[in-house]
């Protein structure tokens, strides 16, 4: 998820549509023949933002361990000389297919906790709201990728991908208490209520919807774990 806040740095999305929309972005690349024999460097006419796109989307629903170089090479139709040309190593690339992630969340769902007009209450219910559709409709079930991506483990380069996997929950982590102390400063939260304690569970929520997305739940069953969670709210 995969969720920062505007003037917050970390994201989500979490979860983290398309630009084209839910089903876009939980659609699963189209498989491709085996890419023909081509000389070295980039083939001519090679889309890059296509294939970062191609390649986070293997990545969110089949995890890093589990999407092979030549499974990716195939997808996106080039060589595997031209996917290093492009992005160096294949954990060049996941990195790089995060922050795609990241950057669609903050832009797309991240955005509810700063609309202005909003307690922080409301702000986060919004955007819960559309992460339990968002979970529910993707035909992969693929949850938020800052979780799913590890399914299946992080082989020999595990260390260094959950160091940055970790970095960027702790990111969104962040996100949430810098809406929480907005609404304090606001008047909307308690004043004194534990900011970090309250974006450290809202967090951990988010990330066990993601699981239970991946095992089946739907929408209203994730909604309702998620009004649960809001009962804990601090009231004004």
């Amino acid at each position: 998820m995969k969720l920062a806040v505007a003037n917050s740095e970390r994201s989500g999305d979490a979860p983290a549509p398309t630009a084209g929309g839910d089903d876009a972005a939980c659609a699963a690349p189209t498989s491709a023949a085996p890419a023909t024999r081509r000389p070295r460097g980039r083939p001519r006419g090679f889309d890059r933002e296509q294939a970062l796109e191609t390649a986070m989307r293997m990545f969110w629903h089949r995890g890093f361990e589990a999407t092979s170089i030549s499974e990716l090479t195939a997808a996106i139709g080039v060589a595997a000389p031209s996917l290093y040309a492009a992005f160096g190593s294949k954990e060049d690339l996941f990195r790089a297919a995060l922050q795609r992630y990241l950057q669609r969340f903050r832009s797309e769902r991240g955005a509810a906790l700063a609309a202005p007009g909003l307690s922080a209450r409301e702000a986060f219910a919004r955007l819960f709201d559309a992460l339990a559709e968002d979970f529910a409709a993707c035909p992969e079930r693929s949850g938020c990728m800052l979780v799913a991506a590890e399914t299946g483990g992080l082989g020999a380069a595990a260390a260094q991908l959950r160091e940055a996997l970790g970095a960027h929950r702790a990111g969104i982590e962040a996100g949430f208490r810098a809406r929480i102390e907005r609404g304090q400063r606001e008047g909307d939260v308690a004043a004194d209520a534990d900011a970090a304690a309250l974006a450290k569970f809202l967090s951990t929520v988010v990330q066990g919807l993601s699981i239970q997305a991946r095992d089946g739940a739907s929408a209203e069953q994730l909604r309702a774990v998620l009004r649960t969670a809001l009962r804990v709210w601090p009231s004004a």
